[in-house]
């Protein structure tokens, strides 16, 4: 139990850690540094949504043959629609937009720009605590050494995605102490996300492997809407590529040593 209470909060004491960089650093972030940031989110999280999510899915699905795909194929494509309904229902703002997404509000810049976040967050916490209720369940073939990998790269992504958002913040002209809060408070969505999919697999363990493809389409979706565009469009994206190699290996190999 202890390690799975260290599971879900790694991810939350790296967006705090990110998040306080605002008191370090100056109004906005430099725009070379934020692109490679960015990328390097992106590598983290499709490197885990692929050896942490939808390769243990594959293998828990094995005994079907050929048709082992179908869970992963379904769970995948409900976590794009989750998310592609989510983000049409929610009022948001993204850091490099000044239009709102979503329906109308009255809703503060700041507040719509708190909410793109906590949409951003919620598929990363519903990764890690699906793979937490693998690693909980004998049969399943997730060892919490696996689960803890997920859990540390995604805290180590959370990182600079915490100066992602606080740095903006502050050149919103709140306080550093707001936008440290604001930050933190983003990630407190994804312990919670963690905590209720890991009851609804322990409910129902066959769905174990629609979860983790779930997971993993809802975590494509953060990086294909958001994260790429954004480290991709002006100059200086071949930062946000190399970044995004750097972050995909260094999962990658988290996952596999200390599996």
């Amino acid at each position: 139990m202890e390690g799975v209470i260290i599971g879900l909060l790694l991810p939350l004491f790296g967006t705090m850690l990110g998040s306080a960089f605002v008191f370090f650093m100056k109004k906005e972030m430099p725009i070379l540094l934020q692109k490679t940031l960015l990328g390097f989110a992106s590598g983290v999280m499709v490197a885990a949504s692929v050896w942490s999510l939808i390769i243990p899915a594959m293998d828990m699905s094995a005994d079907a043959g050929r048709w082992a795909v179908l869970p992963v194929a379904i769970g995948f494509c409900l976590g794009i629609a989750f998310l592609l309904v989510i983000d049409y229902v929610t009022p948001h703002l993204h850091f490099d937009s000044n239009t709102p997404e979503g329906p109308r509000t009255r809703l503060s810049r700041t507040t719509m720009l708190s909410l793109a976040v906590t949409i951003h967050n919620l598929p990363e916490g519903m990764a890690v605590g699906v793979v937490l209720a693998g690693s909980l369940q004998d049969g399943i073939g997730i060892s919490t050494a696996a689960a803890l990998a997920m859990s540390l790269g995604i805290a180590i992504q959370n990182i600079p995605e915490g100066a992602i958002i606080s740095m903006p913040m502050r050149a919103e002209g709140n306080s550093r102490f707001k936008s440290f809060v604001i930050g933190s408070l983003s990630g407190v969505v994804e312990p919670i996300g963690g905590i209720l999919v890991i009851l609804l697999a322990s409910m129902i363990t066959p769905l174990l492997p629609y979860l983790l493809a779930f997971a993993a389409g809802a975590m494509f979706y953060v990086v294909i809407e958001e994260l790429i565009p954004e480290a991709s469009e002006g100059t200086h994206s071949n930062l946000g590529t190399i970044g995004f190699a750097i972050g995909f290996v260094l999962m990658m190999v988290l996952d596999v040593v200390l599996a």
